[in-house]
């Protein structure tokens, strides 16, 4: 992680107070900005990718597609697309679908995050970063699921979160197979 990187921080009701280093602010817990993608292919599976053994929390964990924050000067649909294309080599259509907001302990930092959730569809080629990400994988939601409920210690906490919160909306979004 750069340490020059900044986080957006709101309030509970995601209005922006200001800007603080990331390391800090989840060090310290502040509620910040963040952004998950779930992107799907035309058979409606799910790419999820195992982080890096590089990353400075959840090293090693199977997660949603790319997830990250907006920069300061950047919206969350920004931020996801620059990020889907930093981590992953790809560019494609995204569309919001929700938000939740969490406070997690992960190892001795905390993510305290207002969370926008995208979702997209991609069928191309990905070249994922190898500091950023491990693997990929494409999976069907239900079996993921299953998954997920009996192993939740190979995923990130908010990856198994979003899923219990959003299952049904992911698996109308997985039949869809376009934007």
């Amino acid at each position: 992680m750069n340490q020059r990187d900044y986080v957006i921080i709101v309030d509970r009701k995601n209005r922006k107070i200001g800007a603080m280093d990331k390391l800090m602010a989840h060090k310290k817990g502040v509620l910040h900005r963040a952004f998950s993608v779930f992107i799907f292919d035309s058979d409606g599976n799910l790419i999820l990718q195992r982080r890096s053994e590089n990353k400075y929390h959840s090293p090693l964990l199977w997660s949603n597609t790319c997830c990250g924050h907006p920069k300061p000067e950047e919206t969350f649909k920004s931020g996801a697309l620059r990020r889907l294309k930093e981590e992953l080599g790809i560019k494609c259509k995204i569309k919001k679908f929700g938000t939740i907001t969490y406070n997690l302990e992960v190892g001795d930092l905390i993510e305290h995050e207002y969370n926008t959730l995208f979702f997209g569809f991609y069928d191309g080629e990905f070249k994922p970063d190898p500091n950023e990400v491990a693997e990929i994988k494409k999976v069907k939601l239900n079996p993921l699921l299953k998954d997920v409920k009996e192993n939740p210690q190979n995923y990130t906490k908010w990856f198994v979160l979003i899923l219990e919160r959003y299952s049904k909306e992911l698996k109308k979004i997985s039949r869809m197979k376009k934007l």
